[in-house]
């Protein structure tokens, strides 16, 4: 069983419609995380990087998740903004071993938080610190300073050390993410029938 399907048997919710954008620079691991994310039997063996955009859908008793994994390279980064109006949570992932672009992933970060269809939104963000294998990975604190987490206070947001290979750490962000996710069906704030 995949993670989504454990996420949305959780959640015990019917037919609701989540989606979900998964950001982050390029080379940082979206496509690994989603691929870990998919129930076992629809997981790709090779992970390439993305072009544009990706489009993965899945279905399990109670949900409908739609996980737009979105490229990371400069020149599609401005795709990402046509896709926040409909988003009901954000995984945006980091190399945690990608010290020189930390500023870059930072400037993309506080671009996607003060658009205008993101900045009013109570909507959930979900960090994972990636790559946490590698010798000079940064702590998921300090990708957390570098990145100015506690400034954020409208949003609910948590941060998670991952390794996307081994799917290291990614279970602590999707227990975080349903319960924000609940909460939001709950309170029926942003997500329609």
């Amino acid at each position: 069983m995949g993670l989504l399907d454990k996420l949305s048997g959780w959640l015990g919710l019917r037919k609701k419609e989540v989606n979900v954008l998964c950001l982050g620079l390029d080379n940082s691991g979206k496509t690994t995380i989603i691929n870990q994310l998919k129930p076992a039997n629809t997981q790709a063996q090779e992970i390439v990087p993305t072009i544009g955009f990706n489009i993965e859908k899945f279905k399990s008793s109670s949900l409908s998740f739609t996980v737009f994994d979105m490229s990371g390279q400069s020149r599609y980064r401005n795709l990402w903004e046509h896709y926040y109006k409909e988003s009901h949570a954000i995984i945006f992932v980091i190399d945690s071993g990608d010290k020189l672009r930390m500023v870059v992933a930072k400037e993309e970060l506080d671009t996607l938080l003060n658009h205008e269809d993101i900045h009013s939104k109570r909507i959930p963000v979900l960090f994972f610190a990636n790559k946490m294998d590698l010798r000079d990975a940064m702590s998921s604190v300090k990708v957390s300073q570098m990145l100015c987490l506690e400034n954020i206070k409208d949003k609910p947001w948590h941060i998670c050390a991952s390794n996307a290979i081994k799917g290291e750490g990614l279970q602590e962000g999707l227990d975080w993410l349903q319960e924000q996710i609940a909460q939001s069906y709950q309170n029926n704030e942003h997500m329609n029938d």
